[in-house]
């Protein structure tokens, strides 16, 4: 509930997804959205799935994407021309269980049903990280994809006994009181990355500029996102416009706040050790089937070259 006593919707407006910058989770520094409006660099369009932006994305329809970082990897190694150039966020990811649950650690959903988003998702790759810290094998575990709008319901349901996802999904059946974090990424996985702005080559050689002020805007806006509780209420209180993510605000500011560093945006620099591990997971998990070379999907040069630029959103 809302605290206004408004039921959430967290259907509504998930579906989140020129230049045309698409997204399909909130993990982007949405700040950049306002910071970016004059002058405008990009336009933000909202997709429904991860399959419907990567199509997107594959088609040209949208020449830079947040999307998730195993994807890039298999989408470059089967010749599609699109390349890395910062990340979207650290942490942000959870798994959740019911409240009134025995489940202590994740050894004790040995046998249960745990729902991930796709196989591609770095969730997926976070419950097979802590199987493996458990001691849980391949068949331990039955894993049900599922759309994270869906997973706060399900688990209310008895349909599964947990989920891996990334925010706000966890946060709303953790606001509605019937559900409790087991594992938050920052607490067992301090490198964790997931989703990762992705932008096409056709871009990098054609507008080199247009990029380089992209990169600079999520860069700062990451960095201004993480300098106090007051820019992360701003940014709360954008994002949950109809514009952008089209949600409550209670709920976007439950997750930037409990606690601050459940999701952090401060630092989006691309370090090729943290890929490295991300292709060692997916190969694990059998998301890629052979290595793909770092320079084959990432570009750092955007990075290096960043400048600060100056962020000062409007308050809603």
């Amino acid at each position: 509930m809302s605290t206004e006593g408004k039921r959430i919707d967290m259907a509504q407006g998930m579906d989140e997804s020129g230049l045309s910058v698409g997204m399909s989770g909130m993990t982007m520094p949405t700040v950049a959205a306002e910071s970016l409006a004059a002058p405008q660099i990009a336009r933000y369009v909202r997709y429904s799935g991860w399959p419907e932006l990567k199509e997107a994305l594959v088609a040209g329809r949208v020449k830079a994407a947040m999307v998730l970082a195993p994807m890039v990897m298999d989408l470059a190694d089967k010749g599609v021309p699109v390349k890395v150039v910062a990340l979207g966020h650290r942490s942000g990811a959870v798994i959740m269980v019911r409240k009134d649950s025995p489940y202590k650690t994740f050894a004790d959903l040995k046998g249960k049903r745990i729902a991930i988003p796709s196989r591609f998702a770095v969730d997926h790759l976070f419950v097979r990280k802590l199987m493996a810290a458990s001691g849980l094998k391949d068949g331990d575990l039955k894993m049900v994809e599922l759309s994270p709008p869906d997973m706060p319901a399900a688990l209310l349901a008895n349909a599964v006994d947990a989920y891996a996802t990334g925010e706000p999904f966890g946060a709303k059946a953790e606001m509605d009181g019937y559900a409790r974090v087991l594992y938050m990424t920052r607490d067992v996985w301090p490198t964790y990355i997931c989703c990762v702005l992705a932008v096409r080559q056709e871009l990098i050689d054609r507008h080199r500029e247009t990029v380089q002020r992209l990169v600079d805007h999520v860069l700062a806006a990451g960095r201004w996102l993480d300098t106090s509780p007051e820019h992360r209420t701003r940014a709360a209180r954008i994002a949950s416009h109809q514009s952008m993510f089209n949600q409550a605000f209670e709920l976007i500011k439950w997750v930037m706040e409990r606690p601050a560093d459940r999701v952090t945006y401060g630092d989006l620099r691309l370090m090729r050790s943290e890929f490295d591990e991300l292709m060692r997971l997916s190969l694990d998990a059998k998301i890629l089937h052979r290595p793909v070379d770092y320079h084959t999907y990432v570009d750092e040069s955007f990075m290096q070259r960043a400048h600060p630029v100056a962020i000062d959103p409007p308050a809603r």
